[in-house]
């Protein structure tokens, strides 16, 4: 085998390591373990002495370092890195990567490193770590060994790793703050179960009307809690990505009329009547999940409908994107929505400020948008003011 057929070869080989480097990545949670999986990588693709991840603290905006291969964490603590005068603070400024080669001559060199680790950084290739949105820190590649320069196909490889390790330290970060969340929320069930309990006990008894309002407001503030925290865990898990589709073809029609049936009582409540015109599709999708959608669109339409309104419920053959789906619709006769208010809706707790007395968690839509989007559908909405408001969404026809 010639000298060019083995390089091939080599690089060859490279690449394939970096696709599987990259699957383990994805697969990391813990971002301690995380961190170091990605140090590791990049010492054993560049070849290299060191190498290090620094983090931009969205509190603060102080670069930091995160893990280093020659650090340990008190070393790690006591650095702040400026963004004027480093290497990688250019880099996260500038959001592009930095090759040099002699770091002596390079006037953002930052020397308290060294000074610090009693090291000798002799050339310095820097990327940065960018998610879809910024760059939220760079990882750097130190001393190639043999006293070596960064080539071309070293620049290309920390690309690679660099991308895909923005991505992993994000769905960490995600996943510790979903994880927070959920806890903290589980938390609140155990007391508000027990409260809910106790009011439903008291209602029981024989109690003035002064005492009957006060128990009924504790029944009815109680369940919105719980209702708070449903949505809360709800929200933690499709964030995090844990949320696991039960993929099966079922009725579009007899599930909206299940659902039509669910809220019938609450639309009377209001003297809001609700009219379908449902043809017979069959859908791909996990039933639950799209039914939880539907529910949330039909208690909103009626929620926020004005006394004696209308609601229509829709559904019809849509092609997107070259794909059949099935199309729902649900629209109102309420008083609209404004078209600022509009570019916020499937935004988490937002609420509009008309219905700001109206209680919620401003959750509802953006679960909805979560659940329609991991099906590969789309929704959206179409609002006039005084006129009303529609909503659509889209889920895969079933063959």
């Amino acid at each position: 085998m010639n000298v060019e057929a083995t390089t091939f070869t080599q690089l060859l080989a490279r690449y394939e390591r970096v696709i599987e480097i990259s699957q383990q990545l994805n697969a990391t949670r813990d971002h301690r373990a995380l961190l170091k999986r990605i140090i590791a990588a990049a010492m054993e693709l560049l070849d290299i002495e060191a190498a290090s991840i620094l983090l931009l603290d969205p509190s603060t905006g102080e670069l930091r370092f995160e893990l280093a291969a020659n650090m340990d964490d008190a070393d790690m603590t006591s650095i702040v890195v400026p963004i004027e005068g480093s290497i990688a603070g250019w880099v996260v400024a500038h959001g592009e990567p930095r090759v040099i080669e002699d770091v002596t001559q390079e006037p953002n060199f930052f020397k308290n490193v060294d000074k610090v680790l009693e090291f000798q950084t002799r050339n310095v290739l820097a990327m940065p770590l960018r998610t879809h949105q910024k760059v939220i820190g760079v990882l750097e590649a130190v001393n190639k060994r043999q006293h070596n320069p960064f080539n071309a196909e070293d620049i290309k490889i920390l690309m690679t790793l660099a991308g895909q390790a923005a991505i992993a330290i994000e769905n960490a970060r995600l996943f510790q703050q979903s994880d927070f969340m959920a806890e903290m929320v589980h938390e609140l069930r155990t007391p508000l179960a027990s409260l809910r309990t106790s009011a439903v006990l008291l209602q029981r008894q024989t109690l003035s009307d002064e005492q009957s309002q006060i128990v009924g407001i504790m029944q009815s503030e109680t369940e919105r809690l719980i209702q708070m925290t449903s949505e809360f865990l709800d929200l933690a898990r499709l964030e995090s990505g844990r949320m696991r589709l039960d993929i099966q073809t079922f009725a579009v029609e007899k599930l909206l009329q299940e659902s039509i049936d669910v809220v019938q009582p609450q639309a009377a409540d209001r003297k809001v009547t609700i009219h379908a015109s449902l043809l017979p599709f069959n859908a791909n999708g996990d039933r639950a999940k799209i039914k939880q959608v539907i529910l949330n669109l039909l208690t909103n339409a009626i929620k926020y409908n004005r006394e004696g309104g209308r609601v229509e419920v829709e559904c019809c053959h849509s092609l997107r994107h070259d794909e059949p789906y099935v199309e729902i619709s649900i629209a109102d006769t309420g008083n609209g929505i404004s078209r600022e208010d509009q570019r916020n809706m499937f935004q988490k707790f937002f609420r509009v400020a008309d219905n700001s007395s109206t209680q919620g968690t401003g959750l509802g839509l953006a679960i909805a948008k979560y659940i329609v989007e991991a099906h590969k559908g789309t929704i959206w909405m179409e609002s006039e003011l005084g006129v009303g408001s529609t909503f659509y969404f889209t889920i895969p026809l079933a063959e």
